[in-house]
């Protein structure tokens, strides 16, 4: 076998079980967008002003980001290990932050709580690599699918825990961090087993199909149901009985997925040895790992070697007549991290993450000061249309770039470039600062940073390959913080100039900014950026758009080496 694959005996779980452990995973490994439910009992725990508060939402979003070092052990170690070794990390670092909170120990100093949030956070970058690289594996010809479920999951992680802690933990915030504490570790070590690679399908069949869509199905109707139960969770006051009613239904909810190989089971259909679907066991050279067919291969699945010529080659090679050398790979062929870093395409990516991504996050993390500039009554409202908005990003990014790709061959690069110019018109709102188009801009902002999230995943795995897709995803998701960083510091300063203005000669302490010219200028250059983003995302559609010919209209690499690279 080729490609370095590792030939093993095909097991009889399907892989269904696995992507449906995955979205237990993906909402617990959620649990860092909870951040703003404790925040207050930790600032007046540790006795901190709003600057430095707002540092350790910083350590949050670097914890999160930083997956690398899990990106470069997921080829190595079996995902069950990534799983432990995340939630051993949510264990001391929420462990550490309920303790100061809930005063069963000494006063802990602000560094400690600062690596302990990055590390909790940090847990989630282990158990959303561990399930999304094994899932994008085991289903290699539905990655635009999968990629969607999973970070829909994700992103309604925040409404899950906020629907939790309203209705049974009672508002507390030392109990939200208790159940961090031990929830996530508990859901680690429930879905380990079931989390395993398989022997991917190479051929999408009307079956698989019609399973992608009861996954998607049931995902909206959840998000359906959380915004529900949210909106009446404001309006009535609810009894015991009916918050641990709604909880059951939102678990029951979440377990839809597993209807899938439950059906399977019961319903068992005769499966073609060349199609099968089934979870490996250990591999034969003690450490587990899938069976990775290069990443054409997985596309097309119509590809015949021909032996006589490798024949022919290997025994000139043995003769001496020919040097062997190692081909350079050509984008939709699986590159190593250091040959990816080296191809303009990959930059391109970076930089349409930092901009795209980098400015949205920057823009959820003061929501609350955006709204009251605009004279928002109650901005978590805005919280809530973001959230929503970002899930079906998400998830409607995956489908659409799906449909794409396969009816038209376009790159899932072409919704990228939507969502920049969705971004420039939605920072012009914002940077008008008018109340009437605040919940508009807000919902495109956050319909565009979930698509981006979704798209970014699912054509980085198309241009570079899977075998190494962890370190080279999770190395591209360093834009995130990176452009947060320099985002959030344009903007506080911008914000800080305004507030001195509108304080200046006055014994006010109110110290927040009213009105348009609080974000203004700073909005005019994220709409710029945007600009970039645009061109930049559309330089790449350019590029890329004869490797989706090739690996999705029936085409060969046999094209010249100037136009793969």
């Amino acid at each position: 076998m080729r490609g370095g694959a590792v030939a093993v005996k095909a097991g009889s779980r399907p892989p269904w079980l696995g992507l449906g452990a995955a979205a237990w995973v993906q909402v617990a490994g959620g649990a860092s967008s909870t951040f703003a439910l404790y925040s207050h009992a930790l600032k007046v725990a540790l006795g901190a002003d709003q600057r430095r508060l707002a540092l350790l939402g910083v350590a949050c979003d670097v914890g999160d980001n930083l997956g690398l070092f899990p990106g470069v052990l997921c080829n190595r170690l079996h995902p069950a290990l990534l799983l432990l070794v995340g939630g051993a990390a949510c264990l001391l670092g929420y462990g550490a932050v309920w303790l100061l909170v809930s005063g069963a120990a000494p006063a802990l100093p602000y560094w400690l709580i600062w690596f302990a949030l990055c590390l909790a956070a940090n847990g989630g970058a282990w158990m959303g690599t561990a399930v999304l690289v094994t899932n994008m594996r085991n289903f290699p010809v539905s990655r635009g699918s999968v990629a969607g479920i999973l970070k829909g999951y994700s992103g309604l992680s925040a409404a899950v825990f906020t629907e939790i802690y309203t209705g049974v933990l009672r508002d507390s915030p030392t109990n939200l961090l208790l159940f961090l504490t031990l929830g996530v570790p508990a859901v680690c070590l429930l879905t380990m087993y079931f989390v395993r690679p398989c022997e991917p399908s190479l051929v999408e069949t009307n079956a698989e199909q019609v399973h992608f869509m009861f996954a998607q199905i049931a995902l909206v109707v959840l998000g359906a149901y959380l915004v529900g139960a949210t909106v009446l969770d404001h309006v009535l006051t609810l009894n015991d009985i009916v918050n641990y009613s709604l909880l059951v239904i939102m678990a029951v909810l979440i377990f839809a997925p597993l209807a899938i190989p439950l059906k399977m089971t019961l319903f068992p259909r005769r499966k073609s040895p060349s199609n099968s679907s089934d979870c490996l066991p250990k591999a034969d050279n003690g450490h587990t790992e899938a069976l990775l067919p290069s990443s054409s291969e997985s596309n097309l699945g119509n590809f015949e070697d021909d032996d006589s010529m490798d024949i022919d080659i290997l025994y000139a090679e043995g003769e001496g007549a020919i040097k062997p050398e190692r081909r350079r790979p050509r984008r939709g062929e699986d590159f190593r991290f250091r040959e990816a870093i080296l191809k303009a395409d990959f930059w391109l990516l970076f930089a349409i993450y930092f901009v795209g991504v980098g400015s949205g996050i920057t823009v959820l993390n003061n929501l609350a000061q955006i709204g009251i500039a605009a004279g928002a009554v109650d901005t978590t409202i805005l919280l809530s249309v973001f959230s929503f908005c970002n899930f079906f990003g998400r998830l409607g990014g995956g489908t659409v770039s799906e449909y794409l790709v396969r009816s038209r061959t376009l790159p899932r690069s072409v919704l990228i470039v939507c969502t920049q110019v969705a971004l420039i018109v939605a920072y012009l709102l914002l940077a008008w600062g008018h109340h009437a188009t605040l919940y508009v801009s807000v919902a495109l902002l956050g319909i565009s940073y979930g698509v981006q999230f979704t798209v970014m995943i699912s054509t980085s795995s198309e241009l570079f390959g899977l075998k190494h897709f962890g370190k080279i995803y999770n190395f591209i998701a360093l834009a995130n913080p990176v452009g947060a960083f320099l985002f959030n510091t344009l903007l506080g300063y911008v914000y800080d100039l305004e507030v001195q203005k509108q304080k200046a000669g006055m014994t006010d302490t109110d110290i927040a900014c009213h009105g348009p010219n609080c974000f203004r200028l700073t909005f005019f250059v994220f709409s710029g950026a945007a600009c970039l983003g645009t061109l930049l995302s559309t330089v790449l559609t350019v590029r890329v758009r004869p490797v989706y010919q090739m690996l999705y209209g029936g085409g060969s690499f046999s094209q010249p080496r100037s136009s793969a690279h």
